[in-house]
């Protein structure tokens, strides 16, 4: 059996990998590259939550400041950001804290996004996140003007 090479045909490299799994086929396991994409699917998904953190609070800012323009849409995206972290978490346990972890590089992110949806100056967002993670991630919580 001739294992197709990682760097030159990716693709083929997952099949034949998953085949030598399956047959236990040692010989054939290209160990240091499965160690790294399996260490790359958990760095996805610290990267999947960070993101829809930074969703999060950029709608929840522009929830806070511009009350006229709540609505259905940005509702919903808040809703949906906290299931996406929600999920992530209940799919890996052992990711329960990383909201807390990422919380300042999501919310100097969101606070940027929302200056740029907004168009308000940056100075008009605190320039620390002014909610708890517990607050952020329950979906009761909703911040007024």
């Amino acid at each position: 059996m001739t294992t197709p090479d990682y760097d030159t045909d990716f693709y083929a490299w997952t099949q034949a990998q998953a085949a030598a799994i399956r047959a236990k086929d040692l010989a054939h396991l290209d160990i240091e590259h499965l160690a790294e994409e399996i260490e790359s699917l958990g760095i996805a998904d610290e990267h999947a939550i960070t993101r829809q953190l930074q969703r999060l609070l950029q709608h929840l800012l522009k929830w806070q400041y511009q009350p006229t323009h709540r609505g259905r849409s940005w509702r919903r995206s808040i809703d949906q950001a906290r299931d996406a972290i929600a999920d992530r978490i209940t799919r890996s346990p052992s990711l329960q804290g990383f909201p807390a972890q990422c919380l300042v590089l999501a919310y100097r992110r969101a606070r940027r996004d929302a200056r740029t949806d907004t168009g308000f100056p940056l100075a008009t967002f605190p320039e620390a996140c002014p909610w708890t993670v517990a607050q952020v991630l329950d979906e009761d919580f909703w911040p007024e003007a």
